[in-house]
């Protein structure tokens, strides 16, 4: 099984298969390498027409968009990272404009993820250096945190503990947090990347652990319970891993895209690459996988691309 897509104009930086519908999948793009310029939204469907992943619903806005997540709790709902500092919580059977705004940071939105245990939240993170916590019916940011020095690339929350998630950044670090903490301060800060931290996913069967990857061309697994050190280290590689992901699936399998214009599957066990998705032609920002379809993934690329595909690694 393989599908493409192609979005004609716009770069892409995420893509993200519905948690409510196997036939659902959407893309964040942006114009001119999202240096400047229009963002688009496309909704995609994994019924394949006579030319590949069917266009379902697009959505412009004014600045390029870095990241989406769908909706843990309305399936016709997810909401977007944006260049101008804003999220925007867009539904798929309304037209051209988002039901909801928010804007507050003060600079480019480089991650969003609804919180899959708790589903009442969602969690933003920053180029100006901080994460969000935001309630989607409320009109402003719950909690502020902020002890990163420089970008915050991404942040994700655990898969156990409904309150805790985890940011990773340009300081090298990644944190531990908690929304119950009063101060707002972190939890735990991990320690041993030696260039800016660009991604983390974590381990839904080991909820202890999560990998990241970093720009000094490395993946890594941490396990909360020990901050001092990485469980397990792969790399260093020729190019930095730009985004990295755990099978819904298995414990033993990390999806990884980058730089090297192409998605890779590995073997946590092993340390070794099990599959090559090499069909893009430049640097590949998303990666996503089927929570529907064991083995089916989803990547978008610098090249205007969306790709619909299957590994035999996982039944």
């Amino acid at each position: 099984m393989s599908a493409r897509y192609r979005t004609a104009g716009f770069k892409g930086y995420a893509v993200k298969f519905s948690p409510f519908s196997e036939q659902l999948l959407a893309a964040a793009t942006s114009a001119n390498f999202g240096l400047v310029g229009n963002g688009q939204l496309s909704v995609l469907s994994t019924q394949a027409g006579p030319d590949g992943l069917r266009p379902l619903k697009q959505f412009d806005s004014q600045d390029g968009l870095f990241d989406l997540s769908w909706s843990e709790v309305h399936e016709n709902q997810l909401i977007t990272a944006s260049g101008d500092g804003s999220i925007k919580l867009w539904d798929i059977t309304l037209n051209n404009f988002p039901v909801s705004k928010w804007h507050e940071h003060t600079r480019e939105v480089m991650s969003v993820e609804w919180n899959y245990t708790a589903k009442s939240s969602f969690v933003s993170s920053s180029w100006d250096g901080s994460a969000k916590v935001w309630d989607p019916h409320v009109p402003h940011s719950l909690r502020t945190f902020s002890e990163h020095t420089g970008c915050v690339y991404s942040s994700s929350w655990s898969p156990r503990q409904s309150d805790q998630f985890a940011t990773c950044g340009e300081d090298k670090l990644v944190k531990l947090w908690s929304v119950n903490e009063p101060r707002g301060k972190s939890l735990a800060t991990f320690g041993g990347h030696m260039d800016q931290v660009l991604s983390l996913d974590w381990n839904k069967y080991a909820p202890e652990q999560f990998v990241t990857s970093s720009v000094d061309r490395t993946i890594k697994i941490w396990d909360i319970r020990n901050p001092r050190g990485q469980v397990a280290m792969f790399g260093p590689f020729e190019f930095s891993v730009r985004r990295v992901k755990f099978s819904p699936f298995s414990p033993n399998y990390i999806a990884t895209a980058g730089y090297d214009m192409s998605a890779s599957v590995w073997d946590v066990r092993t340390g070794a690459v099990v599959f090559v998705h090499d069909a893009h032609r430049e640097f590949v920002f998303g990666v996503d996988w089927s929570l529907f379809h064991p083995g089916t993934m989803a990547t978008c690329s610098w090249d205007e691309q969306v790709h619909l595909f299957k590994t035999p690694v996982i039944k």
